[in-house]
């Protein structure tokens, strides 16, 4: 297991598809309209090093009542000016598209947590704070402590891709079972 703590370094581009982590420290999650309202008006904290998780939690007074990933395909193509600034992880459910996969190159990763899991999540979690806030729960920045929280590489800095290994295995084994 590997330890990691934000803010991240180039340590995150040692990491590798597959390998099994635990992130500690800050992390913001962000879901759509929290990206698009980034994007206009600018990351409300500082992006060095940050990682970012695909998550509407559920918050009731200061404390993280569950944390699931969301779908984080959906923010494919609204991750790229993070990226740009300095963000190192990106973390959700799901694997995201080949932009995103070469937009990580030489620079950051995506971990994956497992869906279903948000009261785990939040059981690794402390409340710091929260940035637009007007967007609702589940759209708005919320500053997040984690505690080790467990992870999986899903797309690593050189290019490696579970989700689309994964993807390709079953596309051959389809293809041989059925295409006969």
């Amino acid at each position: 297991m590997i330890h990691l703590t934000t803010p991240l370094g180039d340590e995150v581009l040692e990491l590798r598809a597959g390998d099994a982590v635990t992130l500690s420290g800050t992390v913001y999650t962000a879901r759509d309209e929290a990206h698009l309202r980034m994007m206009e008006d600018g990351i409300p904290f500082d992006p060095q090093g940050a990682a970012v998780y695909h998550c509407g939690p559920v918050i009731k007074g200061e404390r993280v009542v569950a944390a699931g990933p969301t779908t984080s395909a959906r923010m494919n193509d609204l991750s790229g000016f993070l990226l740009d600034a300095g963000v190192r992880a990106l973390i959700g459910k799901g694997g995201m598209g080949p932009a995103v996969r070469e937009g990580l190159g030489g620079r950051g990763v995506y971990l994956a947590f497992t869906g279903g899991c948000a009261a785990l999540a939040a059981a690794r979690m402390r409340l710091v704070g929260v940035y637009y806030e007007d967007l609702g729960m589940a759209e708005a920045v919320w500053q997040i402590e984690l505690d080790r929280l467990p992870l999986i590489v899903g797309i690593d800095a050189s290019g490696g891709d579970l989700f689309a290994d994964v993807g390709q295995k079953a596309k051959i084994h389809f293809e041989q079972r059925f295409n006969k």
